[in-house]
């Protein structure tokens, strides 16, 4: 098992954001590296569930090998990989967000020995990075006062 605390992030391959997604879970979560599964639009491609075989497969050597308890899915403004608008990125966000909870049990990402230790609950988070290249957290609270507002 690697030392240090993991996260996971499901990121678009899109290399103006990565360190912003990356830094922004080190500033939110007590996190000292953060293994980075890219693929172009991730957030699409994990919502609609299409091709994932690669991206659980490394999920789950992040979570079995580094211990990685966290996983965010984020998407992006400007994303020639998923390209829709802003609010449709954030609903590919929160439904990717709700695919991949799904995860633990369906794929198997935990060994038998964590799950019967209680060491079965990973977080997921959705973040948003907008055109000003900062992160941000997708939250129901968020976007109900958006529907609303």
């Amino acid at each position: 098992m690697a030392s240090g605390r993991f996260a996971t992030v499901i990121n678009c391959m899109d290399g103006r954001v990565q360190s912003a997604v990356s830094d922004w879970i080190k500033q939110n979560y007590p996190i000292d590296y953060v293994d980075t599964i890219t693929a172009p639009g991730a957030d699409r491609r994990v919502a609609e569930q299409t091709d994932l075989a690669p991206i659980i497969e490394m999920a789950r050597i992040s979570i079995q090998k580094h211990n990685s308890r966290l996983i965010v899915v984020s998407g992006h403004y400007d994303c020639a990989g998923n390209p829709v608008s802003d609010a449709e990125h954030k609903d590919h966000i929160k439904k990717a967000t709700n695919v991949i909870k799904t995860w633990e049990d369906k794929y198997d990402l935990l060994d038998m020995s964590e799950k019967k230790g209680g060491l079965d609950c990973i977080k997921v988070v959705g973040v948003w990075v907008g055109d000003n290249w900062t992160a941000q957290k997708i939250t129901k609270e968020e976007e109900e006062e958006k529907g609303n507002g």
